[in-house]
C-alpha cells in the first residue's frame, strides 16, 4: 500500500513538473543581472530579455545587482525558488569566482542549474586617445621600464576582465598596479580622467566608443580578430603569446530546478538567440552567440572553472 502510494505521489509530482513546464512562464519573470548598466553583461543581457518577453508574452525585468565579481547577483539568484522567475545572467567571472572568494555564500556547483550560453566576444585593451600608446608592444615597453607606474584598471574582482588582466600580465612579463572598479563605466570614466592608464575592455561595452573615437584599442583578447574591429590585431599579432582570454555570458537558474522547466527556457533562450534581429544585435556589439544544451553549458562551466582556478593560482592570486 505504501509503495502504491509513493507511485502515485510520484507520478502526480511529475504530471504537476510537466503541467509547470508548459504553462511557463504566466507572470513577470525577473532577470538579474549580476554586472553594472553599461556592461558588457548587462548590454547581451538585456538583449536578451527584451526577445524572451516577447516570445513569452509576459514581462521579462532586467535587474542590475553588481559588484564582487557579479557573486553578489549570484547570491541573490542561489536563494530564489527554482520555478524559473528568477533567473539569472553572469559572465564568465561565476566560473571565476570559487578560485577568488575563500567564502561565498552560495555554492557555484550545487546552488546554480545551468540553462544556456548567450554569446561569447573579445575583451579589447584600450587606451584614451590622447595616450602615448599606439601599440600593445608600446605599453608592454612602457611597463617593462617603469614596473607598477602604470594604472590596468579592470570590472572588479573575479571578473572576466580581471581574468584578462592576469593572463595578459603574466604572458607579457610585466608588472602594473591593478586597480579595481563595480563595472566596465566606472573603468572607463577613469582612463577619461587619466586614473587609469588602460583596460581589457568587453568590446560590446567599449565597441561605441572605439568606433566614435573616444577610446584607442590596441588588441583583441581572442585567438582571431573580432569582425568590427578588424584592424585591430590580436595579443598574439600585436607580440604577446598566451594572452587570449575571451569573455562569454551565460544564463542560469537556481539549483534544483525541474528537468522539463529546465529544457522549455533552453529551448526558447536558443530560439531567441537564432533570430536574425537578435544575432544582428549582438553581433554589431561585437558578439558571437552561442548554441549549447544545458548539458553542455554544464560542462563549459566546470571546463572553466578548473582552467581559471590554474591561472589565477599560476598569477599568485589566492582565494579570500
Amino acid at each position: 500500500m505504501k509503495l502504491l502510494k509513493a507511485v502515485v505521489f510520484a507520478a502526480l509530482a511529475a504530471t504537476a513538473l510537466h503541467s509547470q513546464a508548459q504553462n511557463f512562464p504566466n507572470k513577470p519573470v525577473h532577470v538579474i543581472i549580476s554586472f553594472t548598466p553599461g556592461s558588457s553583461v548587462d548590454i547581451v543581457g538585456r538583449i536578451v530579455a527584451q526577445k524572451l518577453s516577447e516570445r513569452w508574452g509576459q514581462p521579462v525585468v532586467p535587474e542590475n545587482r553588481a559588484g564582487a565579481g557579479g557573486s553578489i547577483g549570484s547570491a541573490a539568484v542561489a536563494k530564489a525558488v527554482p520555478d524559473g522567475y528568477t533567473l539569472l545572467v553572469n559572465s564568465n567571472a561565476h566560473s571565476v569566482n570559487p578560485a577568488i572568494y575563500a567564502k561565498l555564500p552560495y555554492d557555484t556547483l550545487k546552488d546554480f542549474t545551468e540553462i544556456a550560453p548567450l554569446a561569447i566576444q573579445p575583451n579589447v585593451l584600450v587606451v584614451n586617445t590622447d595616450s602615448p600608446y599606439k601599440t600593445l608592444m608600446d605599453f608592454v615597453k612602457a611597463a617593462k621600464e617603469k614596473p607598477g607606474s602604470i594604472n590596468l584598471g579592470h570590472a572588479g574582482i573575479g571578473s572576466s576582465t580581471h581574468l584578462n588582466t592576469e593572463k595578459f600580465i603574466a604572458a607579457a612579463d610585466i608588472k602594473v598596479t591593478e586597480i579595481p572598479f563595480k563595472g566596465t563605466p566606472e573603468v572607463v570614466a577613469a582612463i577619461f580622467s587619466g586614473d587609469v592608464q588602460a583596460y581589457w575592455a568587453p568590446i560590446s561595452a567599449a565597441i561605441a566608443m572605439i568606433k566614435g573615437g573616444k577610446l584607442r584599442p590596441l588588441a583583441v583578447s581572442t585567438g582571431r580578430r573580432n569582425s568590427q574591429l578588424p584592424d585591430v590585431p590580436t595579443t598574439g599579432e600585436a607580440g604577446v603569446k598566451g594572452a587570449d582570454s575571451p569573455l562569454w555570458v551565460g544564463l542560469w537558474a537556481p539549483g534544483g530546478m525541474a528537468a522539463d522547466l529546465v529544457a522549455k527556457i533552453n529551448a526558447d533562450v536558443r530560439t531567441v538567440l537564432a533570430d536574425p534581429m537578435v544575432k544582428d544585435r549582438l553581433i554589431n556589439a561585437g558578439n558571437e552567440t552561442m548554441d549549447m544544451s544545458p548539458q553542455e553549458f554544464t560542462r563549459l562551466v566546470r571546463t572553466d572553472m578548473d582552467d581559471y582556478a590554474k591561472v589565477l593560482k599560476a598569477a599568485g592570486v589566492k582565494p579570500q
